[in-house]
């Protein structure tokens, strides 16, 4: 298999995801721990988690050779969708119907990581068009 095979792409994406995901939801659990609104803390980690993951994404996963504002554009729209569906999940789930905040942001790192590797694939790095 070559390293634009898609599961190849995918253990590579679930590794930069696994490490940085890990890393951000432990922040988020002290974060919150020392005090600071649940929500707050998803959108400040949310953010520093994108960063962080774009270039490890864009080269190694992908393997995408194309212009970094482009990607970065697309990147970046992607993950402001995943934050706008983990912020509703956040109000629905934990401020009406009164799930824990923990519990509910866990479940929303398994289901955005799914919803962004396909983002990714198929839209913000998608492989360019062979010129004739």
């Amino acid at each position: 298999m070559n390293a634009h095979h898609p599961m190849i792409q995918f253990a590579r994406y679930a590794v930069v995801g696994l490490a940085s995901n890990a890393v951000l939801f432990l922040a988020y659990l002290a974060v919150t721990w020392l005090g600071m609104g649940p929500k707050l803390a998803m959108t400040l980690l949310y953010a520093i988690g994108v960063m962080q993951t774009f270039l490890f994404n864009k080269q190694w996963t992908f393997g995408h050779r194309a212009s970094h504002r482009t990607a970065f554009l697309r990147y970046c729209l992607a993950y402001g969708m995943g934050y706008a569906v983990n912020f509703l999940a956040m109000v629905l789930f934990v401020d009406r119907w009164g799930y824990p905040h923990q519990v509910v942001q866990g479940v929303m790192v398994l289901v955005l990581a799914i919803l962004l590797f396909l983002l990714q694939k198929f839209w913000v790095f998608r492989p360019m068009a062979a010129s004739g």
